[in-house]
């Protein structure tokens, strides 16, 4: 392998001598031309001149060659002097420039390959983390309220009603983080099914503010659509996009934290499709923590009271739904000012709907 390597030619040195040998020759044709012997201008000296020239070019390409695999060998050795030795080892001590490219393209794929092997890990013990966390809140509070119920507390009406309510109410968080968690794992692993039908996206907000109609009144906030015209029809389906429209509006309820705290949902007909916005005036989100916020289990404030029952997968099932559609969703927000989430879905033209044909 190292003899046919030795007898490939070196365009680089073949080259380099080519022209030293083109500015010689081209030196002594002016000589030729200007010099007034006939010597010069015989047979015989233009074939020594072309031997000579010949003997040149070999002689340099020798020359050259060796002078750059002396630096080359330089170079490469000083490299793999600060290579790992499990890159570099002790039979490689004749690399070339290309076997030592492909050694350094197979230290930067392993050291990609770990990166991203500690990436899932560390991924990996922070979704562990959070399920535990997630699920042991809602357990130890109904552990707490057999407990007491045991201890006496069921001879008493009052504290046995309140109490079962209360276990009702975990068994019922447990439930829905449960239910979140298989939702989103079919949504990562591309098992979605969607059901497109033609709806009005303003008659489903306000679907929605009736639904969590009492949760806005308990919280002081008002809930308000603002749109172009009536009626716009989409094309989606219904009941994910009503999901996403209960997750993005019931958070900005919960983080409402302010006096005249207010919703203000917005549509909007674009060319292809229908501009939505869900915007509110509350405590905003920081910087640093905008990236993260359609993450599994991320919440904007860690020591947030938890009584809400929320999964803490709200905005990752949002996430998922509008992509599974071919959409995106982006967030603009001022920390102590408000959010502001945006997303479009495929417009619907009337004619869509299935109208009932006429009775005959």
């Amino acid at each position: 392998m190292r003899f046919r390597n030795s007898l490939k030619i070196n365009w680089l040195s073949a080259g380099a001598s080519l022209l030293l040998v083109a500015v010689v020759g081209f030196v002594v044709l002016l000589f030729e031309v200007y010099t007034d012997d006939i010597y010069f201008k015989t047979r015989n000296f233009n074939y020594f001149l072309i031997l000579t020239l010949c003997f040149l070019f070999i002689l340099n390409y020798f020359v050259l060659e060796f002078l750059f695999s002396f630096y080359s060998k330089n170079q490469i050795r000083r490299i793999t002097n600060i290579l790992p030795e499990d890159i570099i080892h002790d039979y490689d001590t004749d690399l070339s420039f290309k076997e030592l490219g492909e050694k350094m393209h197979e230290m930067n794929q392993r050291n990609a390959e770990m990166d991203m092997m500690k990436e899932m890990e560390d991924y990996r013990k922070e979704y562990i983390g959070n399920v535990s966390h997630e699920l042991k809140t809602p357990l130890f509070s109904i552990q707490g309220y057999i407990e007491t119920l045991r201890d006496g507390g069921v001879e008493d009406l009052n504290i046995r009603d309140k109490y079962l309510q209360r276990i009702d109410n975990s068994v019922e968080r447990l439930l829905n983080i449960v239910k979140d968690l298989d939702m989103i794992n079919r949504f990562e692993s591309g098992q979605i099914n969607l059901k497109y039908t033609t709806f009005d996206i303003n008659h489903l907000i306000q679907e929605v503010f009736d639904l969590l109609d009492l949760e806005a009144e308990r919280e002081s906030m008002t809930m308000q659509l603002q749109t172009t015209q009536s009626q716009l029809f989409v094309f989606a389906d219904k009941q994910k996009i009503s999901q996403v429209l209960i997750n993005l509006i019931s958070n900005a309820v919960k983080y409402a934290n302010r006096e005249e705290a207010q919703i203000i949902v917005s549509t909007r007909e674009g060319t292809k499709s229908i501009h939505i916005s869900v915007e509110d005036n509350g405590m905003g989100i920081k910087p640093e923590n905008l990236p993260r916020i359609f993450e599994r289990f991320y919440r904007v404030e860690s020591s947030r009271n938890r009584k809400d029952g929320g999964s803490g997968l709200g905005l990752a099932i949002v996430k998922h739904i509008l992509e599974a559609h071919k959409q995106t969703i982006n967030v603009e927000s001022v920390y102590l000012s408000g959010t502001k989430f945006k997303f479009k879905l495929e417009k619907s033209s009337i004619d869509k709907i299935k109208k009932p044909k006429p009775i005959l």
